[in-house]
């Protein structure tokens, strides 16, 4: 036990030398393994807890916990070191909410040369709705950038209240919208047609069945619209600036907003920037 603070640090000091060293596909490996031991830490936290109410927790439970939030951290580190190497991650994590881990993980997986509009990568990371998965047929987006795309529309989410926050201000607003059409009956054919099948299939009835029966989706399912509305909108704008900076064609955008029947471009946040440059030596 004694030995462990050592340890710690001489970890910290590799990581300062390599973390900017990493390659795409060794990011991309610690984003999910950061997303993996943030689960097992908030797992861990609830048990600890619950003995907490009931008995003191013992000193080696405790222990482990502590090295979920020691290892997360680090990881955390590593991922902003590595972020810091190109501008674009510098742009991302200037915007409030984005930290390093979802900036590494956009860097991870994009290939902006390749990348040629927003809906390259929303098809890449599974969020085109035109985009179907055959059966018996090879997955046709990536899984891991899917799921950071999902937690990108739920950070969002959960820093909605913060006015700094402009993607959250974004969903939001989206959400007012989906609320309204879905209230209408907008959301109507497909959620008897593509969705209440689904749920009718189950031997026990959900509340969303009700919701579906009745020509409606169900609350949180309108909520995932508009998250997934802003994650795609935060999409948008990584690819406008970072073809931007890196001299690329960037063609003209379609997500838009329509105020009053007219169409009006949502500009990126904290653009045009002035880069601060890399706050380590990279």
């Amino acid at each position: 036990m004694r030995d462990t603070p050592l340890t710690i640090e001489r970890l910290t000091r590799d990581l300062r030398d390599a973390a900017a060293l990493l390659s795409d596909r060794e990011a991309r490996f610690l984003v999910d393994y950061y997303y993996i031991i943030q689960e097992d830490r908030k797992r861990s936290g609830n048990q600890v807890k619950s003995m907490e109410d009931s008995e003191e927790p013992h000193v080696l439970i405790s222990f482990f916990f502590s090295q979920h939030k020691m290892i997360e951290n680090q990881l955390k580190y590593a991922l902003d070191r590595y972020s810091e190497t190109k501008p674009i991650g510098r742009w991302m994590k200037s915007i409030f909410s984005v930290g390093p881990v979802i900036s590494a993980g956009m860097m991870a997986h994009i290939d902006i040369n390749k990348a040629e509009t927003a809906g390259d990568i929303w098809r890449f990371g599974g969020v085109d709705p035109t985009k179907k998965w055959p059966k018996e047929t090879k997955r046709p987006w990536n899984a891991e950038l899917k799921t950071l795309i999902w937690k990108i529309g739920e950070t969002f989410r959960l820093f909605s209240g913060d006015e700094r926050c402009y993607y959250g201000q974004l969903y939001r607003e989206r959400k007012v919208k989906e609320v309204f059409e879905n209230d209408r009956g907008d959301n109507s054919y497909r959620a008897i047609n593509e969705f209440l099948p689904k749920h009718a299939a189950k031997k026990k009835k959900s509340e969303s069945y009700y919701y579906y029966k009745e020509g409606k989706f169900p609350p949180m399912h309108v909520d995932a619209m508009a998250r997934r509305w802003a994650a795609k909108m935060f999409i948008s704008h990584v690819h406008e600036v970072w073809r931007t900076m890196e001299g690329l064609p960037v063609p003209r955008p379609y997500i838009l907003t329509e105020d009053h029947g007219h169409a009006h471009k949502i500009p990126p946040p904290n653009w045009p920037w002035d880069d601060p440059g890399p706050r380590w030596r990279v």
